[in-house]
């Protein structure tokens, strides 16, 4: 077993984009990241550009049944678990009425059950170690305000945020704090094909942030780096949008 004594945080879906982000402040912050995702190569890549403390597990959160295992070997592994964060998720844009029943449940597999289940495996854990413990869930402006085309991934981003308030309030009074950041409009890979390839819903986009532009994935992993820390010890159960007004804008 290699008993770590940094402090050892989990990310989702932390090979790229704004998981990649996060993972990136919390080595930088000398927490020792274990990134995981089910594309081997992006996760490889992740770890040369992040040094020694960034570990890749290569798993399918989808596959339930594999999940208290994977959190086993992490343990045993590291002897710790101290900060989780759900972020993996996957997207559906899709007009309301084409969404089949297999692609609705296959959104909330992903986002909402796999989030729960790994969640709980990490809790089992932190509450036989006493450990006093983070959880970051990463939801969305989907949650925050109706978009068109998402309905499986609105559905899932709004259960994310009352799971995180459900845990919050179950979870506080054990040692173990839960909290949510909801990211607006952030300039990743994915966000900029959708925008480039549609000139007026980026306009929208700038247009109801009070900001004026698209927020960076490291400003999700500076908001994710100081909710896991002691400077947040006395907040939990809150959804912090990290979205430059935009949920607020007109």
């Amino acid at each position: 077993m290699e008993i770590t004594q940094h402090k050892l945080a989990i990310v989702t879906g932390g090979g790229s984009g704004i998981g990649l982000a996060i993972a990136e402040k919390f080595v930088q912050n000398n927490i020792r990241t274990v990134i995981i995702g089910r594309d081997q190569q992006k996760l490889d890549n992740a770890k040369k550009n992040l040094g020694e403390l960034c570990d890749p597990f290569s798993g399918d959160l989808n596959e339930l049944d594999a999940i208290p295992g994977l959190v086993k070997k992490i343990i045993d592994k590291y002897g710790r678990i101290d900060i989780l964060v759900n972020n993996a998720g996957i997207n559906l844009k899709k007009e309301f009425t084409e969404v089949s029943d297999e692609e609705f449940q296959k959104i909330l597999l992903t986002n909402v059950t796999a989030a729960f289940a790994l969640s709980r495996e990490v809790v089992k854990y932190m509450l036989e170690k006493q450990t006093k413990g983070c959880i970051i869930n990463i939801s969305s402006m989907a949650s925050q305000y109706g978009l068109p085309k998402v309905i499986a991934y609105t559905a899932s981003k709004s259960a994310i945020e009352g799971m995180t308030r459900a845990m919050a309030v179950e979870l506080s009074p054990k040692g173990i704090r839960v909290n949510c950041i909801a990211p607006g409009f952030i300039a990743t890979d994915m966000s900029a094909k959708a925008l480039n390839n549609d000139p007026e819903r980026k306009n929208k986009v700038l247009g109801r942030t009070p900001m004026g532009e698209l927020g960076q994935p490291s400003d999700i992993g500076d908001a994710a780096v100081f909710l896991a820390s002691g400077n947040a010890k006395y907040i939990t159960g809150v959804v912090l949008p990290v979205d430059g007004g935009n949920s607020i804008g007109f």
